[in-house]
Order: C-alpha cells, then structure tokens, then sequence
C-alpha cells in the first residue's frame, strides 16, 4: 500500500511515517520512483511503535525493542530475555518522572490554593527549594 493509504489505515501522519523510518523502526519497501511501498505487517508495527512511545519510550529503545516482541492473542510476548534490565531502567526512570511530576502538581495546587495571606509563605518556601 502507499503512503496516503497507510496513513489513513494507522492514523499516523505521513511526517511520523517518514520519521519512524528515519529511526530504522519502520523499512517500507520502495519503487523505481523512489514511492514507499507498505505492507500488512507495516500496519502493526506502526500500531506497536506507537504503543511504545505511548508508554514512553524512546525511539532508540524501541528500535531495539520491536525485534524482541510478538503478538499472542492480542498480547505483546517479550523474545529477548537481555532486554529486561533495560526495560526495568525504563520503567524506574519513568516512575521518577512521575513522581517529580506530582510534587510539581501538589506545589501548584499549594500556590492555587493560597490565602492571600499564606500566598507569600507559600512563594518563599518554592522560591527556598
């Protein structure tokens, strides 16, 4: 299939296309003229790629990554056993962001919330850390 179809097949625009291809995650084949050329299999590997980067991901990782799983019954399996301490990085790494991010969250809802008294207290104590 062409690009114009693959994009409406996936969702994924033709920009994304060509970047997944750019990151080695994606080798449509191509014509003559140069036209990519996609097929049924390039569909579900877009659907995986996005899956990974919605569980952020980074591409590099997940070039390494899309070898290493297959579906089972509408379940990615992981294939390769020396990705795991990686991925478990990865999730440590993203659980830090998260946590970062609900001490951000519980700071702004302090400063939202603030009296007009305790306003200031509240600025010093953000401008302290």
């Amino acid at each position: 299939m062409r690009m114009k179809e693959m994009v409406r097949r996936t969702g994924v625009h033709e920009r994304l296309l060509r970047y997944y291809e750019q990151q080695g995650l994606l080798t449509p084949d191509r014509l003559p003229s140069g036209y990519r050329i996609y097929g049924e299999s390039d569909v579900e590997t877009v659907r995986r790629i996005r899956c990974l980067l919605a569980a952020g991901l980074p591409t590099a990782l997940i070039a390494q990554v899309l070898p290493c799983i297959r579906a089972d019954d509408e379940h990615l399996v992981r294939t390769c056993p020396d990705l795991l301490a990686q991925l478990r990085r990865e999730g440590e790494r993203i659980t830090r962001a998260i946590e970062d991010l609900q001490t951000s969250r519980a700071i702004l809802d302090t400063i939202i919330t603030a009296a007009p008294s305790g306003g200031t207290e509240t600025l010093r104590a953000c401008a302290s850390s």
